[in-house]
């Protein structure tokens, strides 16, 4: 019988504080898109699966963010490759469980914990679906064969189209945005895993749509900033006008323990 990977709250808790330090040295924010959002009160009492596209070696680290913020009551757990959680053990101690990519015994592992870790209502797990870098553009949406067997063997549990971009604005730092789609309920319906896969892609290319129409017209608006990395190419001119008011006025910038530094450009 397959395990259940235990979880360290001790070491979630510090890389999480890592990763949002990290985050935010390394992106304008991170923002989720305000239309589509999911209630966590209202699926509560059923196992989440959060499926998402995969651009960037980023994506745990901003799903992680996500499942702090917005389902801070569940247990987290997602595949990792095998190789990589060979390399880096403490992975295994956050909710991450090993996987074969492209293996039959990996397939079975992979259906094997999911379900598993999905027979308790509290938990979520989070899948890269495409199991590849893809760019956020490309169609027709292709997810790997695993989440079409998972969906048809769990029942009673809310899957979650998760779409995911990191563009770049007026910022010289790229902005991490995020959009949930339209929950889909599993064991309503009796599918079979050829018919979930299509209803799955499909279902995440909507979402994946509507992100990019937010992301091309730059509406701030329209996203909840998660984390704030705050200015990066602005900060440099609001540094440079406020260096020429004080010149112009005769008045040398500040030293240590005189009112306020000057605001310096962020360090990668």
């Amino acid at each position: 019988m397959a395990e259940t990977p235990k979880v360290s709250p001790l070491l979630l808790s510090m890389f999480g504080r890592y990763c949002e330090g990290y985050l935010a040295r390394q992106f304008h924010a991170v923002r989720l898109s305000k239309s589509q959002r999911p209630d966590p009160v209202a699926i509560r009492d059923k196992p989440l699966i959060v499926y998402c596209n995969h651009p960037s070696w980023w994506d745990p680290l901003v799903c992680m963010q996500l499942a702090a913020r917005l389902f801070p009551e569940r247990r987290h757990f997602g595949p990792i490759d095998a190789a990589t959680l060979q390399k880096h053990h403490f992975f295994g101690k956050m909710g991450f469980f090993d996987v074969e990519p492209g293996t039959a015994h990996g397939a079975r592992r992979f259906l094997a914990v999911s379900q598993e870790i999905l027979s308790r209502p509290d938990a979520a797990l989070w899948i890269a679906a495409e199991g590849r870098f893809t760019d956020p553009r490309d169609r027709p949406v292709r997810l790997r064969s695993g989440i079409g067997h998972l969906a048809s063997r769990v029942r009673n549990a809310v899957l979650l189209p998760l779409a995911l971009e990191y563009p770049f604005w007026e910022e010289k730092k790229p902005e991490a945005l995020a959009r949930f789609g339209e929950e889909i309920t599993s064991g309503d319906v009796d599918l079979t895993a050829a018919d979930w896969l299509p209803i799955l892609e499909d279902c995440l290319g909507v979402t994946l749509d509507a992100l990019a129409t937010e992301a091309r017209c730059r509406d701030l608006s329209r996203f909840e900033a998660l984390l704030d990395g705050g200015a990066g190419v602005g900060g440099v001119y609001d540094a440079w006008r406020k260096l020429k008011s004080r010149f112009r006025s005769g008045k040398l910038p500040s030293v240590p323990g005189e009112e306020e530094p000057l605001p310096r450009e962020e360090e990668d």
